[in-house]
Parts: C-alpha cells; sequence; structure tokens
C-alpha cells in the first residue's frame, strides 16, 4: 500500500470515528443520558439482582406449570417458523432472478418480503392486537408475517447462489419449469434453506417470549404476571428457563446445520 492510500484510509478511519463520538454525544444530549452516572448505578443493580431473582424451594414447586407455558411457547414458535418457511419458499422462488416466472411476481414478492420485514415483530403483535385481542392466534400471526419477511430474503438469495449450469443443461433437454425448481434449483439451496429455517425457529423462541407479554399467552405472559406480582424468586425460574431452553435449541440447531451442510 503506498503511502497516499495509507494516508487517505488513516485520515477516513479518523473522520469515521469522530462522526461516532460527535453522533453519541448529541445523541446522549438530546435523550438526557448520563453516562456516569449510569455507571456508578451498576453495582446496586447487580446487589439488587443477586438478592431478589433467586430460586427458591417455593418457586421450584410451580415449575410444572412454568413447562407448559414454555412448552406452547416453543410449539408456537416452531409453528410459525415452518409454516412461514413453506410460504417464503414459493416467495423466494418467485423473487428469485434464477426461477422467476416474470417481473411482476418478482416484485411482488420482493416487496412483500421487504414490508413484512422492515416492521418489528413486537410491532405486528400490536398492530394485530387490536384486531384479533390477546390469544395464541395473535402471536403466532406476528411471529409468521416477521418471519416470511425474513426468510423470503433469505431463500431468494440462496436460490440465487445456485449453479446455472445445471438449470441450463436441463432446459437444454427440455425440462419444464417445475422439474427445473424440483430437480436443480431446490436440491442445490436446500441445506441453506433448512439453516436458515433453524436460525428462524431459534430467533422466534427468543421473540415468542416478548410477544408472550403483549398477547397474554405462553412463558411471556406468566414472566409478566409473576413480575407485576412482584413474585421475583418466579421470575427468577423462569428466565432460567428461558436461557436454558434457548441454549439447548441453539445447541441442536447447530448440530442439524453441521450435518446437513
Amino acid at each position: 500500500m503506498s503511502e497516499k492510500k495509507f494516508r487517505q484510509k488513516k485520515w477516513q478511519t479518523t473522520l469515521f470515528f469522530t462522526v461516532i463520538i460527535v453522533v453519541t454525544f448529541i445523541s446522549s444530549s438530546i435523550t438526557k443520558f448520563n453516562f456516569i452516572h449510569s455507571m456508578t448505578t451498576f453495582p446496586s443493580a447487580f446487589t439488587w439482582i443477586f438478592s431478589n431473582l433467586m430460586i427458591t424451594e417455593e418457586s421450584f414447586k410451580k415449575l410444572p406449570t412454568i413447562l407448559t407455558k414454555l412448552n406452547e411457547t416453543i410449539f408456537m414458535a416452531i409453528a410459525a417458523s415452518t409454516t412461514a418457511a413453506a410460504l417464503s419458499l414459493f416467495l423466494g422462488v418467485m423473487g428469485s432472478k434464477t426461477t422467476k416466472v416474470n417481473n411482476v411476481f418478482s416484485v411482488i414478492a420482493r416487496v412483500i418480503a421487504s414490508f413484512s420485514r422492515n416492521i418489528p415483530i413486537v410491532a405486528w403483535a400490536l398492530i394485530l392486537l387490536i384486531s384479533f385481542g390477546q390469544n395464541s392466534l395473535t402471536g403466532f400471526l406476528a411471529l409468521f408475517i416477521g418471519s416470511v419477511g425474513f426468510l423470503t430474503r433469505a431463500f431468494i438469495e440462496s436460490i440465487d447462489e445456485a449453479d446455472q449450469s445445471s438449470v441450463e443443461a436441463l432446459t437444454a433437454t427440455g425440462a419444464t419449469y417445475f422439474q427445473i425448481i424440483s430437480k436443480a434449483v431446490i436440491p442445490q439451496s436446500l441445506p441453506q434453506i433448512i439453516s436458515w429455517t433453524l436460525f428462524m425457529i431459534e430467533t422466534n423462541i427468543r421473540s415468542a417470549t416478548l410477544v408472550g407479554i403483549l398477547t397474554g399467552t405462553g412463558i411471556g405472559y406468566s414472566f409478566d404476571l409473576y413480575y407485576k406480582s412482584m413474585d421475583y424468586n418466579t421470575v427468577a425460574l423462569i428466565t432460567f428457563t428461558i436461557v436454558i431452553t434457548v441454549i439447548l435449541i441453539e445447541l441442536m440447531s447447530n448440530y442439524i446445520r453441521k450435518v446437513i451442510i
């Protein structure tokens, strides 16, 4: 690297960090955020956590009820992810440059993905809450819509990365559109499709807890209920079960990815 390019890169790096510092300072001033005060509150915050969020024998008796609600949350997240994956695969095929039928369907698929992806799942839950009320359907739909946007985008990119030579070979032999998709495109993209679906299940299990607080379902509802009643020992147990569940799901997902990829 020449000295001129090195100086230019150094100047760009310095400018970038200067802008970040200035933006941070302005944001802190507007929001009245005091960094020093926040740091000084950490010792008292951790003291409160370790003195209040303790799993006791009495709270442990509620574990069967908590596990029932946790299972409800897990199965809702899995159902939302898998059904969203099915629809997203169709939209991904329509939106991909490799397999699109025409530009109209491609644009529609990409618009649907962009629209549902750019609105947070929590926002979807609040929107749907007005129409469907506090129930499992609202939570399912919020996770489903958010998943469709993310997975459609991921599947489009996965299908676009498929080897074109196999597609061209089948086209030359007179294969139909559906034969090309089922014999060339999907088999190549399947490992990535499964991997993204597993990732979506992990993400939705985490999101379902927060969505449950809003929709009054699953483990999120139990967390909110015991938190508002100031039963912090049970809150600690719920938090612990959520953390363990997420870790186990992630370990299982990583193992499956290693097997299929």
